[in-house]
């Protein structure tokens, strides 16, 4: 069977699979089955498409000899030029890759859920379908519907089967992602309207019409300089950068558009609060990556000290949010606000460190940040509470559970040789970096020129201290929850044993946390022959940014 037919699959199977665990009457164990043989078929179909990919190089393009392989591109609705684009490189495969890792441990983790567990499983396979069609798409409006297929089966998810509020929460979550992908929608009608008219755009039109095809819109050099700074669109090319950046923003989340994520957090059940902080985050980043930086390098660098200051500001903020929280679980996710504020930041700066970082970190963040809400979620179902003033001495009731959450909330913290510090160390490093490039930048880029080394220095500076404040909460809860004497007044405190299953969920995700501490080259490998064809225009703009502007 062909590799090109195994990407198909994978984003197909979980839709078999939402249809297949509707079948069983009154046999929930049937149900489970079902769900869990369809994400590990998922997972196989990843793994053998990884296998075939290793070491892949070439340019960056949709030839033969490109990065970007096992292409499918078959028209879709031709009178407006759509056309259905998967494919595999170096930016979705690694996240692919995360998302049927942690498909297979929720799908584990949801062991225990009673209520509705057809509907519930039902619901999860459909957001299975749409994170595989968003990373695997390289149509804008492909990409688009899928970026909308994974909204509808959160929103219920968190409605359904949430906390006492729940509603809330899922309307928040709901309306928040609605604004993102509004903005998503004028962009793409915009490219629609305006490429057509591009002098040299070749592979962005195809028969007079516009063509959503992301990789030509990032290749086409005619494109590229017509929206680029001094060209006629120039104006289009600022709005249409930071329209899609609120767009993504959201589903980062950054501040202030973060309000959503602590109470979806707190009023969703574990293993959705495990999907949501694992991959559906990401996916604002990756389409960061995918679409703004790649088909918008210049309007990136007018850009890059707006987009800084949100990545630094949701560093900050984020984690003092997490220092005053005194529920376990709001507190996990207000880190995750701050966490994923490195992701922008490495962006921002526009340096190849930065931007290896900000990668890292959404594969790091994704196992750290799973394994810590369920590592909450644990105790939750022992205590049926999530006051933190209220715990003490699990390590003494717990010691295994214990040893493992160390790992977990220590990935979180940052730890060296533990999945959270590469990105974040990376990311400072490339934010130190920029000063290479903006101390020569052309005037037309803010904040440029001699001041520009003290102002990233600053801006390092102050990003640093967010590991500093991560470490300060992550201690104080640790030493909450985990030391001192135990309280054997509570249901927690070894009156029910933690079971095999749980074990192993957490076994894997420490396994994965330290694996990809030691080895970050392995998330590396993957990328870096993407990451220098991709970007390669925008490193030349960096590089070359005088005789640009002439040419300009």
């Amino acid at each position: 069977m062909p590799i090109d037919l195994f990407v198909d699959l994978l984003i197909f199977v979980p839709a078999i699979g939402a249809v297949a665990v509707l079948l069983p009457r009154n046999n929930p164990a049937a149900v489970k089955m079902i769900a869990l043989g369809t994400a590990i078929v998922c997972l196989l179909l990843n793994i053998a498409i990884a296998f075939d990919y290793y070491g892949t190089t070439g340019s960056y393009g949709i030839g033969s000899g490109s990065v970007i392989k096992y292409m499918t591109d078959l028209v879709w609705i031709d009178s407006v030029n759509i056309h259905y684009i998967t494919g595999v490189d170096g930016l979705n495969l690694p996240l692919l890759l995360l998302t049927s890792i942690l498909n297979v441990i929720i799908i584990a983790a949801s062991w225990n859920i009673e209520k509705q567990i057809k509907g519930f499983l039902c619901l999860y396979l459909l957001l299975m379908f749409g994170m595989y069609g968003v990373f695997l798409s390289l149509d804008f409006f492909l990409f688009y519907v899928f970026f909308e297929v994974s909204l509808l089966p959160m929103y219920f998810l968190i409605g359904i089967w949430g906390g006492p509020r729940k509603e809330y929460a899922a309307i928040k979550f709901f309306l928040y992602t609605l604004v993102g992908s509004i903005c998503l929608l004028i962009v793409m009608l915009g490219f629609y309207f305006l490429i057509p008219k591009i002098s040299g755009a070749e592979q962005a039109v195809a028969n007079g019409k516009a063509s959503f095809n992301m990789i030509a819109l990032a290749e086409d050099g005619g494109f590229q300089r017509a929206f680029g700074q001094g060209g006629v669109y120039w104006t289009h090319a600022k709005w249409f950068f930071m329209l899609l950046f609120v767009s993504f923003a959201i589903k980062v989340p950054a501040v202030p558009f973060h309000t959503w994520l602590p109470d979806a957090h707190v009023e969703a059940p574990t293993p959705i609060s495990m999907i949501l902080a694992g991959v559906l985050l990401k996916m604002g980043g990756y389409a960061l990556m995918r679409i703004n930086y790649a088909i918008f390098p210049d309007a990136a660098m007018w850009a890059w000290f707006i987009v800084a200051m949100f990545g630094l500001v949701a560093i900050i903020y984020g984690a003092f949010c997490a220092m005053a929280q005194t529920d376990w679980k709001k507190l996990v996710a207000y880190s995750s606000v701050s966490h994923m504020g490195y992701v922008i930041l490495g962006l921002a700066v526009l340096t190849t460190a930065g931007r290896n970082g900000a990668y890292f970190q959404m594969i790091g963040h994704g196992i750290s940040s799973a394994m810590m809400f369920y590592l909450v979620g644990v105790v939750y179902e022992r205590a049926h509470h999530r006051e933190l003033g209220r715990f003490g001495g699990l390590w003494n009731t717990m010691p295994a559970y214990t040893g493992l959450a160390a790992v977990g909330f220590f990935a979180g913290l940052g730890l060296p040789l533990l999945c959270g510090f590469p990105g974040e160390a990376l990311s400072l490093l490339g934010t130190f970096k920029a000063s290479d490039w903006l101390t020569t930048a052309p005037e037309w880029v803010p904040f440029a020129g001699a001041g520009a080394e003290a102002l990233v220095i600053t801006i390092g500076i102050i990003a640093a201290t967010g590991v500093v404040l991560t470490a300060g909460y992550v201690l104080w809860m640790f030493q909450r929850v985990y030391m001192g004497p135990a309280k054997p007044e509570y249901s927690y405190s070894g009156r029910e044993s933690v079971q095999p299953r749980e074990y192993f969920v957490m076994a894997v995700l420490a396994v994965f946390a330290i694996l990809l501490g030691v080895f970050p080259s392995i998330v590396f490998s993957l990328t870096d022959a993407t990451f220098g064809a991709a970007y390669a225009g925008l490193g030349d703009l960096v590089s070359n940014l005088a005789s640009l502007v002439g040419a300009n």
